[in-house]
C-alpha cells in the first residue's frame, strides 16, 4: 500500500515538473517559428481608400426629377448628380425678394425723412429691422432653391444610388454615395516596434490580393498615437503611380524592405 503511494506521488511531481516547463505562450514549437517569420518578413496587411469620398444628403423636401448617373459612371466636379423638383421653392424665392424689395425702400424712404426730421428715430430703426429680416428671408429662399440641385464636389465616381427619379426625398436623406479614384491611398496597420525603422517617404511595395500584382508605393503619414491597447499604429501609404487596375476596398500586404 505504501509502495503504491509512493510511486503515485513521483508521478504527480514529475507532471508538474513537465508542465512547468512547457512554453506558456500557449504556441507549439512549429507555430512559434512560423509566428516569428511574419514579423520578421515586414510584411503587413492593408487596405486601398480613396482621398475623397462622401455621401450626399438632401437639404430639402421634394420629389426627385432627375438622377442622371449610375453606379459606376463617372462624373466632372460640379456636375449635377440629382435634381429635385423647384417650382415651389423658386416662387417662394420670388416672394421673399419681392418683400425684401418692399421693406427696403421703405427703410431708404424713412432714413430720406429722417434727414428732414419727418419721421421719428423708433420708425427708422422699425424700418430698418424689417428691411433685414426679409433680407435674411430671401437669403434662406435662395438656399432653398440651390439646394434643388446636387452638384458633385469633386471629379470621381458613383458607388452606390440610393434615391430614384420619381421618389418623394425628406431633409437629410441619403441620396448618392460617391468617391475621387484619382486619388488613392493606402492604410496600414503596423506594431508599434515597427516605429524604431519606419520613417516617413520609406519604399515598399503593395501586393494587391485582388490583382496579384505589387506596386511601388511610399509611407505617407505615420500614426500621431499608438494604440495601447493592440500595440499597433496606424500608417498612411501612397502609390508611386497611380495603378489603373487598383480599386478603393481592395486589400493587400506592404512589403517593407528597409527594414533592419
Amino acid at each position: 500500500m505504501r509502495h503504491r503511494w509512493h510511486t503515485s506521488s513521483v508521478a504527480v511531481v514529475l507532471l508538474i515538473a513537465t508542465t512547468a516547463g512547457a512554453p506558456a505562450t500557449g504556441w507549439s514549437k512549429g507555430d512559434r517559428s512560423i509566428q516569428g517569420t511574419k514579423q520578421e518578413s515586414g510584411v503587413a496587411r492593408g487596405i486601398v481608400k480613396a482621398v475623397s469620398q462622401a455621401v450626399l444628403y438632401t437639404q430639402i423636401q421634394g420629389r426627385v426629377n432627375q438622377v442622371p448617373y449610375k453606379e459606376g459612371q463617372r462624373f466632372v466636379k460640379g456636375a449635377t448628380l440629382v435634381q429635385l423638383e423647384c417650382d415651389k421653392y423658386q416662387a417662394e424665392l420670388a416672394a421673399a425678394a419681392a418683400e425684401h424689395d418692399g421693406k427696403n425702400k421703405t427703410f431708404q424712404n424713412n432714413k430720406e425723412l429722417a434727414k428732414l426730421k419727418a419721421v421719428s428715430t423708433l420708425d427708422l430703426e422699425v424700418s430698418e429691422a424689417d428691411a433685414k429680416k426679409a433680407e435674411a428671408a430671401r437669403r434662406i429662399a435662395e438656399i432653398n432653391v440651390r439646394g434643388c440641385n446636387l452638384a458633385a464636389p469633386f471629379a470621381g465616381r458613383i458607388v452606390d444610388v440610393m434615391v430614384h427619379e420619381h421618389e418623394n426625398v425628406f431633409p437629410n436623406d441619403k441620396l448618392l454615395s460617391v468617391l475621387d479614384d484619382t486619388s488613392l491611398e493606402i492604410e496600414l496597420v503596423l506594431p508599434s516596434m515597427a516605429l524604431t525603422w519606419l520613417k516617413r517617404q520609406a519604399h515598399f511595395t503593395f501586393i494587391v490580393d485582388e490583382t496579384g500584382r505589387g506596386y511601388s508605393a511610399r509611407i505617407k503619414e505615420i500614426g500621431a498615437a499608438v494604440d495601447a491597447a493592440s500595440q499597433t499604429v496606424k500608417v498612411t501609404g501612397v502609390f508611386d503611380t497611380l495603378p489603373k487596375d487598383v480599386l478603393s476596398g481592395m486589400s493587400g500586404s506592404a512589403q517593407f524592405v528597409e527594414q533592419p
